[in-house]
């Protein structure tokens, strides 16, 4: 159970098959660092083209498709003092009659303030000027290669994980992928330093961080979608276009969690999910929209496992 310090060189907008930049272990740790969605790096320069240019990928010893790797994101820790999004909400999230009022869609800039905790806005509007948000790190972009040998964009997301803009896949989140290529080829990126549900304006808040993520190997366990855990909820990612696709495939991979794990049966998970069951629209900007299927381990404590 090595610790990596990895200072990566070479980037991607693309999930595949691509040369691993480092090779670990079951076990191991990783501490790294990503650029910003657009390629800018801790000092503000740009080192790699835009979409979401991912630091890896990588190769974890004796990962095998129809294993499944877990990823635990132990800490985030911004590394510039600025961000960016964008200025008004995506055109596809408000009614087609609303769009032409929305004022011209402009990147602006926020001061990040470490010491603090907090970011606000370089030049906001007069209501907003005494308004700041809580750092909520949170990396948008992270998966594995494709079962196929693809190489996916990283402007979208699939049952390998990919552009899912979760906000809870952040530090104390494991975030478990289908196997899909010999070594998994785990990728990450995009970190955003807070973001609501949606990813609304089309970005969070956008800026380089070091991470420190650990990697734990479960041999012969086949996933279908992305899942997590963090200390209160267990979620299943489903991916895909149009919205109540992306539900179903959420809400599929979970009833099969609370079969293998939980021992409920379909009538049992059935009554369950339907009365405890939480959603969040992860993301409804990118190709591909996510939405988590979220479940309390309080209310899981309430099933009998005998």
């Amino acid at each position: 159970m090595a610790t990596h310090n990895f200072a990566p060189t070479r980037f991607h907008n693309t999930l595949g098959p691509h040369e691993p930049a480092l090779t670990i272990a079951d076990g191991d740790t990783v501490i790294t660092t990503t650029l910003d969605a657009w390629g800018f790096d801790a000092g503000d320069t740009k080192r790699a083209e835009a979409p979401n240019p991912m630091t890896g990928p990588f190769f974890v010893a004796g990962a095998e498709p129809g294993d499944t790797l877990h990823v635990r994101i132990d800490r985030m820790t911004p590394i510039r003092s600025t961000g960016w999004t964008f200025s008004v909400l995506a055109p596809n999230v408000v009614d087609p009659a609303a769009v032409a009022a929305l004022p011209a869609r402009e990147r602006v800039f926020w001061e990040i303030d470490r010491d603090a905790g907090r970011a606000r806005l370089v030049d906001p509007p007069a209501a907003l000027r005494d308004w700041s948000v809580a750092l909520a790190p949170m990396l948008g972009c992270l998966g594995v290669a494709p079962a196929g040998g693809q190489a996916i964009s990283t402007a979208t997301s699939g049952p390998n994980g990919g552009n899912m803009d979760y906000r809870r896949l952040g530090p104390g989140c494991t975030v478990a992928f289908p196997v899909g290529m010999p070594g998994a080829l785990f990728h990450l990126g995009d970190g955003h330093a807070c973001q609501g549900d949606g990813e609304i304006v089309g970005t969070g808040i956008e800026t380089a961080f070091e991470v420190e993520f650990t990697v734990r190997l479960e041999k012969g366990r086949a996933i279908g979608w992305p899942r997590g855990e963090d200390a209160e909820w267990i979620f299943a990612i489903g991916n895909a276009r149009p919205l109540d696709q992306a539900l179903q495939h959420a809400t599929t991979e979970m009833l099969g969690w609370l079969g293998e794990d939980y021992g409920l049966e379909p009538t049992a998970a059935s009554h369950f999910l339907g009365e405890v069951v939480r959603y969040d629209v992860a993301n409804v900007f990118n190709p591909a929209y996510s939405v988590a299927c979220r479940i309390a381990k309080s209310r899981l404590a309430e099933l009998k496992t005998d």
